[in-house]
């Protein structure tokens, strides 16, 4: 594997709401390999959510296959909020408070591996990992509703 697509999403209902975040991995060709979710919390906004998103995925990537992989991998990461990816592109100043962090978190992340490419994609483009987001957030509802 020298080549990797992530597809992240994160979203929040409400704004700020219950948010989570998705993350799917493709190979060179665009076939899913894996997909992953997590419930990101409550009180969130949606571009919290999706800077949390991308940095849930890189750190999936490295879990899963480990750090050394992750050193040889050229990763393309695509995310539909155009915010996060002009951030990161460093065509937009990073003004919210609570964005710094998460940026300085991602930005450091992406220093363990090979390459990180990151590039904003159409929502319609994006469509797996919204609806993984989308999944995460209706099962956290109905396990609230059970308690």
């Amino acid at each position: 594997m020298k080549n990797i697509i992530i597809f992240t999403d994160g979203g929040s209902r409400g704004n700020p709401g219950q948010a989570a975040a998705g993350a799917v991995f493709c190979n060179e060709k665009g076939d899913i390999i894996k997909e992953h979710g997590k419930y990101l919390g409550s009180n969130l906004t949606n571009n919290e959510a999706e800077y949390m998103a991308a940095i849930f995925g890189l750190e999936k990537f490295k879990k899963q296959f480990g750090k050394r992989l992750a050193k040889e991998v050229e990763v393309l990461l695509c995310c539909d909020s155009e915010l996060l990816v002009k951030q990161l592109n460093r065509e937009y100043k990073i003004e919210n408070e609570k964005l710094q962090p998460l940026f300085l978190k991602l930005w450091n992340l992406c220093i363990d591996f090979k390459k990180v490419k990151i590039k904003a994609v159409s929502r319609n483009k994006n469509k797996e990992a919204d609806r993984v987001v989308n999944e995460v957030l209706d099962n956290e509802k109905k396990e609230a509703k059970l308690f």
